[in-house]
């Protein structure tokens, strides 16, 4: 790893710990920069704003989630429809884990203002793994979908309220793990061939 990447990373994760504890709004340049050891002017020199390292922050974060879904959907010893039930359920843990940070809703909120190409970008990875999860379902004899894309857009649109925020704090994790079982019975039940 070149030396510019090397300070660029510990820029974003200074800036995480910074934005995860004290708030997105009330962290400035120049702290991140003191947390760093280093002037403000050479923290411009690697991120122009605290937008931009908001922007890495939030790539950190959705890249974290996405190894973690796609760690899913490539097991060998589960089937499709207990991929589909794990997919979710990885994805209510990961939530629920940054949901535990009260700090990083403000900055979720500015980066979907913000930067909506990294939340399309999630959203099309997502759906990229729900799509794989159903054509493992279809080459196994499993599921009959005839049209996979379509249908991941669908089951991903499904799966909004464990993503959420705003409704992740309505739950307990162990009630969203709950629902999610119920959805994907009901999702499964529409999937299988028949």
């Amino acid at each position: 790893m070149k030396k510019t990447e090397q300070v660029r990373e510990q820029i974003v994760e200074t800036a995480d710990k910074r934005f995860r504890d004290y708030g997105y709004t009330k962290t400035t340049m120049a702290e991140i920069a003191n947390d760093l050891k280093m002037s403000a002017a050479n923290l411009y020199r690697f991120y122009r704003s605290k937008h931009e390292i908001a922007a890495a922050c939030a790539e950190r974060c959705l890249g974290e989630r996405g190894e973690c879904l796609n760690e899913v959907v490539i097991r060998d010893d589960l089937s499709a429809s207990d991929k589909l039930l794990e997919f979710v359920l990885a994805d209510i843990r990961y939530t629920h884990e940054q949901d535990n940070q009260p700090k990083i809703n403000e900055l979720i909120e500015i980066v979907t203002r913000e930067h909506k190409e990294l939340v399309l970008s999630k959203l099309n990875s997502q759906c990229a793994l729900i799509a794989e999860i159903l054509g493992q379902g279809n080459m196994s004899g499993e599921f009959y979908v005839a049209d996979i894309e379509k249908s991941a857009r669908a089951i991903l649109s499904s799966l909004t309220l464990f993503e959420l925020p705003i409704f992740v704090s309505l739950y307990s994790e162990q009630q969203l793990r709950v629902l999610a079982v119920d959805l994907v019975e009901l999702l499964l039940a529409g999937l299988r061939k028949r």
